[in-house]
């Protein structure tokens, strides 16, 4: 797990603590161990809540910076639109 400069692992904060990238980084960590199969069941059911409490975290963080965009751009924003290769 990633450090923080007060020398707490990230899964050892509060998740509505965490900023959306550190979120994003402990749940990265996360899918790999699962994805590893290494862990016994009862880690891997503990890292899997976690992980969707750190995906709920993160999704209510983007809904919060989308709808200061909006507050800030009013109707003017435009949907995005990816380049065609």
């Amino acid at each position: 797990m990633a450090k923080t400069s007060k020398n707490l692992t990230t899964s050892e904060l509060a998740i509505e603590s965490l900023p959306y990238e550190q979120a994003l980084i402990e749940l990265e960590s996360i899918v790999e161990s699962l994805e590893s199969e290494q862990n016994p069941l009862d880690v891997s059911l503990k890292l899997f809540e976690r992980g969707q409490a750190l995906a709920a975290h993160c999704s209510l963080l983007l809904e919060s910076a989308h709808l200061k965009v909006q507050k800030l751009v009013g109707e003017s924003l435009l949907p995005f639109e990816e380049e065609s290769e």
